[in-house]
C-alpha cells in the first residue's frame, strides 16, 4: 500500500508542480478521478444496511479493513469515534430515512484522545476567551468507551434497530479487530 507519507518521498514527474497546497493536490487527484468516474447507478442506501461509526484517525483504511466497497455502507467519524448527540442524529436518519439494520463501533489503540483531559476545552477557553460548547469526550480505557457507546447506541430512543450493534477495537499495528463484550 503507497500513502501520502512514503509517497512524498519519491521525486515529483519532471514538470509537476510542486508548489500548490494539500488542497491543490487534492483538487488536482479528483480531476483525475472524475476523468475516469462512470456513475455507479446507486442511492444513498447502503447495500449491507449497516452504519460504521469510527475514529476519524488517518491509521484507519476503514473500507479495506472491513472489506467493504463503495455503496456497502454509511461510515459516520469524529475524533475517537465516540457516540455523541451528532452520531446519534446521523445513525437515526441513516436508519430511518435510508434503511440500515446494523450499526458497528470502532475505537482503535493508541487513539489520542487517550492523552486528552477535559482540560483542554479550559486551555481553549484561556487562549480564544470562549468555551467550547462541546465535550472533548476524552477516555483513558478504550474498551470501556466502545462499552458506553454501544450502550449510548441502544438506549437511544431515535434509533429503530438497536438489536445489532457490535464494538470493537482496531489494532493500529496489526490492522486486527477485538471485539468488545458489550452486555
Amino acid at each position: 500500500m503507497s500513502t501520502s507519507a512514503s509517497a512524498g518521498s519519491a521525486a515529483p514527474s519532471p514538470g509537476a508542480d510542486t508548489s500548490g497546497s494539500v488542497t491543490d493536490r487534492l483538487v488536482d487527484a479528483n480531476q483525475d478521478y472524475a476523468a475516469a468516474f462512470t456513475d455507479p447507478g446507486m442511492d444513498a442506501r447502503p447495500v449491507l444496511r449497516v452504519a460504521v461509526v469510527a475514529c476519524m484517525d488517518a491509521r484507519l483504511d476503514l473500507h479495506a479493513a472491513l472489506g467493504l466497497e463503495l455503496g456497502d455502507c454509511h461510515t459516520v467519524r469524529n475524533a475517537g469515534g465516540v457516540v455523541t448527540d451528532d452520531v446519534i442524529r446521523s445513525l437515526t436518519i441513516s436508519q430511518r430515512a435510508l434503511g440500515t439494520r446494523s450499526v458497528v463501533l470502532i475505537h482503535h489503540t493508541g487513539c489520542g484522545l487517550e492523552s486528552l483531559t477535559e482540560e483542554f476545552r479550559h486551555e481553549l477557553e484561556m487562549e480564544v476567551g470562549q468555551r467550547p460548547t462541546w465535550a472533548v469526550e476524552a477516555f483513558r480505557d478504550v474498551d470501556q468507551d466502545v462499552r458506553q457507546s454501544m450502550q449510548k447506541v441502544r438506549t437511544s430512543p431515535f434509533l429503530l434497530h438497536t438489536d445489532d450493534v457490535r464494538g470493537f477495537v482496531f489494532d493500529v499495528k496489526t490492522g486486527l479487530l477485538r471485539e468488545i463484550d458489550g452486555s
